[in-house]
């Protein structure tokens, strides 16, 4: 048995600085690839088509009709009750159909060739815009196989941050799906470097004539569809280029939460090291049967870093939507979980707490005999009790897991800080819940929490491919001598960036002169060797009396209020505490409003009834109560809002934006 998830190595650090660790895995050197003469992602490629020539890698589900459903709903205007009809679009999906290895191998020699022939080369840059699907990853393999660096961006950016991943790279190609042509037509003539434009899907004819008129100007410029690059390529087949460790895979572009984006460089090593990181670290844990449900974004690193690995370890993935994962959002058929039925499932928080919020409305809905039941059982599991921990998981959790397809086994959550509370409650109803940390800069992985190690509030061990080590945080109270010690994380490592594109002034504010790159995040040791995150430096808040509280931290705990859907916590520093603008979770807030002798009615009345406002406000403070916060980390007030929070293309809270929207709210309640 392994005492410690991490080891110091080196001598000892100068005054305010903990000793380095790495993982228990590897004191000594730290993981540069999964195996020798994997080098490069053309190499990762090219290793398991020969593993697994015939085995499914990628699943996808094609849509056989949109049903239109109309609904009559009532909204009031001034003392009125106005009618009017609505409608709603749900899917009518196939089964999933699978691609091997040596298929989707075709499908990138030929799309390669295909960028090849159009002239794209290592010297120029190609931009992926589009939404998770088996075409991302044949572009980025294409690219990968020719040497053409690729930039990424979120196939939900608006105009502006498009445009921004598009010029500031001077990408010459792009891909993306014909559903979001109209963007891209919109911005192409601020982009004067783009001259090939390659999508898929049925494109409505104008937006096709009208991106083609924009090029028109721009010498050899071409719209094409997949298919034809694919068929062209197919004719004129061109040799591969392999590139070089050293050679820059992709610009990976941040979601923008606090600016512009920045694209992070990640060279072919970066990637691969990471690779190399998770399949040393996880590979124990997977069994040859594993299946890999994709949903997230690909331009987010989570996903994509996640993706390349299971690409090498021969995981089958099946491609979903957000919009079509459950029962709710599809008609004649399954969801994408339960048609996929996945032993393996990544998420956000925001999705685990939509899981979690959603199993509880359930209960709720079922009457109280089945919620004792449920509660009862719940109990039972958390105490494991002998037998009767297996019967009520074959009997009462049974309901729960078969919503997942029933082979669901172990489960990730990643890309921000996840409550202690969800955690736990989907960890005994559904799946072993475990938690990771990273950013795009460290490939998307800094620690992962293994079954081993398995425990609440810990992001786990330090991957192979990355060391930490912790630096005092003076101002809020974080020292390394602090039992447990503390302190602001920085991170080394071949899985770790070089810096920005274009942008040697963040590069040299980020990364010290030995390659230490600052991540801004708060951690500590855990006596057993683990990090946990315990705060976000640009988020702590000084208030009135000089004590600093964390902004993120708090949200993590009052989003799992079973009436919260989200939270933006905000802290005024001439305030005693935080306020909170809250986006309710409609279908929970009607069940209390009607428990409470409450009306219900549109979700904006309710959320201007002041009776509704205090029912939330003290159910979330009692959460916050219930999870030990101080007085000053309670909330003054609450403003109760109808639309839901601006998020990133991350899914992380847009403060600012948020802020700004609700400016006279916060001015007229907090203070």
């Amino acid at each position: 048995m392994v005492k410690s998830a991490s080891v110091e190595i080196g001598p000892n650090p100068p005054k305010g600085e903990a000793k380095v660790r790495r993982a228990f895995l590897c004191p000594d050197k730290l993981v540069e690839r999964p195996a020798e003469g994997i080098n490069t992602m053309a190499d990762v490629f090219n290793h398991s088509l020969k593993e697994f020539p015939t085995r499914p890698v990628m699943g996808w589900r094609d849509v056989v009709r949109t049903h239109v459903e109309e609904k009559e709903v009532t909204r009031k205007e001034g003392d009125q009750e106005v009618k009017e009809k609505k409608t709603w679009s749900y899917f009518e999906l196939s089964d999933y159909k699978y691609i091997t290895y040596t298929e989707l191998n075709e499908k990138v020699q030929n799309a390669s060739s295909g960028l090849r022939n159009l002239g794209l080369s290592n010297d120029t840059r190609f931009n992926i815009y589009s939404s998770t699907c088996i075409n991302w990853q044949v572009m980025a393999h294409s690219c990968f196989r020719q040497n053409i660096p690729f930039c990424t961006a979120y196939d939900t950016l608006g105009e502006d941050g498009l445009q921004h991943s598009l010029s500031e790279p001077e990408v010459v190609g792009i891909f993306t799906n014909a559903d979001l042509l109209g963007t891209l037509a919109n911005v192409i003539p601020r982009t004067p470097t783009v001259k090939y434009v390659i999508y898929d899907g049925k494109a409505d004819e104008k937006l096709v004539q009208k991106v083609a008129d924009a090029l028109k100007d721009r010498e050899g410029s071409r719209v094409l569809t997949l298919e034809e690059l694919q068929a062209e390529g197919k004719a004129n087949p061109a040799q591969a280029n392999p590139p070089k460790p050293d050679d820059v895979a992709c610009i990976m572009y941040t979601s923008g939460s606090t600016g512009a984006p920045k694209g992070v460089i990640l060279t072919h090593s970066n990637l691969v090291s990471s690779v190399g990181a998770i399949v040393t670290l996880l590979i124990q844990y997977l069994k040859p049967d594993d299946t890999y449900l994709a949903y997230l974004p690909l331009a987010h690193i989570l996903e994509f870093i996640v993706e390349c690995a299971f690409t090498y370890i021969g995981v089958t993935m099946g491609y979903g939507k957000v919009k079509t994962l459950t029962q709710a959002s599809v008609r004649n058929c399954d969801g994408d979980i339960k048609a996929f039925r996945p032993s393996i499932l990544v998420g956000v928080p925001a999705v685990w707490e939509l899981i979690r919020k959603g199993i509880v409305s359930k209960i709720n809905q079922a009457g109280p005999v089945k919620k004792t039941l449920f509660n009862g059982a719940m109990t039972i599991k958390k105490n494991k009790i002998p037998v009767l921990s297996g019967v009520v998981d074959s009997v009462v959790f049974k309901a729960v897991k078969d919503q997942t397809g029933g082979r669901l086994r172990l489960a990730l959550s990643g890309g921000a800080s996840l409550s202690r509370e969800t955690q736990e409650f989907l960890d005994t109803a559904l799946v072993t819940l475990l938690q990771g940390y990273g950013m795009t800069e460290s490939c998307g992985m800094c620690a992962i929490l293994t079954p081993e190690f398995m425990q609440y509030g810990s992001v786990g061990v330090p991957v192979p491919a990355i060391e930490i080590k912790l630096v005092d945080v003076p101002d809020a109270g974080y020292f390394v001598t602090n039992n447990p010690p503390q302190g602001e994380i920085l991170i080394r490592g071949p899985a770790v960036t070089k810096g920005y594109f274009k942008r040697d002034d963040i590069t040299k504010e980020t990364i010290n002169e030995e390659g230490w790159l600052m991540t801004g995040d708060v951690g500590q040791w855990n006596k057993d060797g683990t990090l946990s995150i315990i705060d976000r430096k640009k988020n702590l808040v000084k208030l009135q009396g000089g004590e600093y509280i964390a902004i993120e931290k708090l949200e993590s705990v009052y989003k799992s209020c079973d009436l919260v859907s989200n939270i933006c916590v905000h802290a005024n520093p001439n305030a005693k505490q935080p306020m909170a603008i809250i986006f309710p979770r409609e279908d929970n807030l009607r069940i209390a409003a009607k428990k409470a002798g409450l009306q219900s009615g549109e979700l904006e009345d309710m959320c201007q009834d002041r009776g509704i406002q205090n029912l939330v406000f003290k159910e979330v403070n009692a959460v916050g109560k219930k999870a030990g916060f101080k007085p000053l980390e309670t909330l003054q007030t609450a403003i109760l809002v109808h639309e839901e929070l601006q998020m990133t293309a991350a899914q992380k809270l847009s403060r600012r934006d948020i802020v700004s929207k609700y400016e006279e709210d916060i001015k007229k309640h907090y203070m």
